[in-house]
């Protein structure tokens, strides 16, 4: 009998087969059942310590998965979930974790049985085709001009959220920040960049109830020099740089030999004189406002202040761009190039005003603006950063509604109808993928269920009721209002879902639930390259490989 093969090292651990499904699905039960109190209305709030030491309370999953170090990879999987969640809709987090998570508990059982993952997946994606053309189905499109129809919208989406005992002002901020920035592109198709063109200014200080959106801009710079030059003009025109207004010094090191005294104040004239000239061909446009991403010179601020123009120097690239979509003005990368058509007048007025400690500038009242600024007031710092997290979520709802203006029901509706018209379509699957499939729409009932639990509600009897009034998929519209916990129509309690979120919660769910259970094997234990030790000769540089850079993971037993 000749000797075993050796093919992997001592120190690299391998694990396969069945062992590797249960671990996942154990790491992926464990995350889902960490954020699942942080589901509805009556949610739960977190509390975490991050590696500063500072103190993290939100009940946003993302925000939550964010800050956890989770040393099993399937886990890792979930998180990066949240994630793209909520880069895609920015709404859904929660959601998409526990559905993911149940998704695969319901197949715990299929793996016992010696079920093939393909199987299972393939059943999975069926339902998958089959809930998205439920979803359809129950959509409502709206008008997305009916402003008290979109306020009651995004408030029922982000009252889950902290902010929303501060009634419609969260909802308010988002829809008018939304709908400024939002570009019609024909068709019906509209593009809403919040990253982009939405800039959230946090002020500690006041009341919540001073937040605002500007329809326009601020930054936090004051005028290069605050005695000569105005702090307020109305109706300014603006000119945006991207150059600095200095001498500019050559390319190569130039030696010059200076002879005379006179040399010396020849070469000073002509750095003067550039300068001089560069600010005459701005003067040329009678501008009243100058503001450059560059520096500026001591020469070239008096050559303005002179003229009368303020100017404002060292803004960052992200504000000078949104300048730009406020107030209608091209950005400039020399002042030769500038042309009549540059000039920013889209706006109605610029201030320095100051807030707290600080000065800021505001850019403001301006001519249908494609660009804003919300300016965010408040007690305490960690206030308005969980007023931030919930407005940005309510900007992505209001963005969701605005790209694609269709409804879902909420409150575990949507799902309880997918689960009983996929359990009624189950009889008709032929095969084994049957179970699976049928498993996938009982798995939907966890939204709900989760709910009931988070109300304090008796979950078996208020669930028992739903699914009796869903036996055939009909009711669509009623659910559970996550506030009190009774079972009511969607409709008349206004608790409603963007169809985006939805379909996009779905998708990602079991997308991913599919993607974990086809994992059959996993190595650890590749370790990255020994630093050498004292007295060692130190090795050749190594090139890392893929591999080593995945650090070595820890797996449970």
């Amino acid at each position: 009998m000749n000797a075993p093969v050796l093919v992997l090292k001592d120190s690299l651990k391998r694990e396969s087969g069945t062992k590797v499904h249960h671990a996942n699905i154990q790491a992926s039960k464990a995350v889902a059942d960490i954020i699942r109190t942080t589901l509805g209305p009556r949610s739960m709030l977190k509390m975490l310590l991050d590696a500063g030491g500072g103190i993290v309370v939100t009940n946003d999953g993302n925000a939550i998965l964010r800050e956890l170090d989770l040393a099993h990879p399937a886990a890792k999987s979930m998180i990066e979930l949240s994630r793209t969640q909520d880069e895609e809709v920015g709404d859904g987090t929660t959601s998409v974790i526990v559905l993911a998570g149940e998704m695969l508990h319901v197949a715990e059982a299929f793996i016992d049985k010696n079920y093939h993952p393909t199987v299972i997946c393939r059943a999975y994606n069926k339902a998958l085709e089959d809930a998205v053309a439920v979803l359809d189905k129950i959509a409502m499109s709206i008008d997305v001009n009916d402003r008290a129809m979109m306020l009651g919208l995004v408030k029922s989406c982000i009252g889950t959220k902290f902010t929303s005992q501060f009634g419609d002002l969260i909802a308010d901020l988002a829809i008018d920040a939304t709908s400024t920035v939002g570009i019609d592109l024909g068709q019906g198709l509209r593009e809403v960049d919040i990253k982009k063109y939405i800039k959230v200014e946090k002020v500690p200080g006041g009341q919540l109830e001073d937040s605002k959106v500007l329809k326009g801009v601020m930054f936090n710079k004051d005028v290069v020099a605050p005695g000569k030059m105005r702090r307020k003009i109305v109706n300014p025109r603006i000119i945006l740089l991207d150059c600095p207004l200095e001498y500019k010094k050559g390319e190569n090191q130039t030696n010059a030999e200076l002879v005379k005294e006179e040399d010396w104040g020849v070469l000073l004239k002509m750095e003067e004189e550039y300068i001089e000239s560069m600010c005459m061909q701005i003067l040329k446009f009678k501008p009243d406002l100058v503001i450059t991403e560059k520096g500026l010179s001591d020469l070239a601020c008096h050559y303005l202040s002179k003229a009368g123009v303020s100017a404002i120097r060292r803004l960052r690239k992200t504000d000078n761009n949104r300048i730009a979509k406020a107030c209608g003005a091209v950005i400039v990368n020399r002042p030769d190039e500038l042309q009549e058509s540059d000039v920013g007048t889209g706006a109605g007025l610029f201030e320095v005003k100051k807030i707290g400690d600080e000065f800021f500038s505001f850019i403001v009242d301006c001519k249908d603006p494609k660009a804003c600024t919300v300016l965010l007031r408040g007690a305490s710092k960690d206030l308005l950063n969980e007023v931030e997290r919930n407005l940005q979520d309510a900007m992505s709802v209001a963005r969701n509604i605005l790209k694609n203006p269709k409804l879902v029901p909420g409150g575990g509706a949507t799902e309880l109808t997918v689960s009983a018209t996929l359990k009624q379509k189950s009889s008709a699957i032929e095969g084994i993928e049957k179970w699976p499939y049928e498993a996938a729409a009982i798995a939907f009932e966890a939204i709900p269920r989760t709910l009931a639990q988070n109300c304090g509600v008796n979950v078996i009897r208020t669930m028992t009721a739903l699914q009796g009034k869903h036996a055939n998929g009909e009711n669509a519209w009623v659910g559970i209002d996550g506030n009190t916990g009774e079972i009511t129509d969607m409709k008349e309690r206004k608790i409603w879902d963007a169809y985006n979120v939805k379909a996009q919660t779905f998708k990602t769910a079991i997308e991913a639930a599919c993607m974990l259970l086809r994992i059959d094997d996993i190595v650890s234990g590749i370790k990255k390259k020994q630093a050498p030790g004292a007295g060692q000769a130190p090795s050749k540089p190594q090139i890392e490989t893929e591999g080593d850079a995945d650090g070595e993971q820890i797996l449970p037993d």
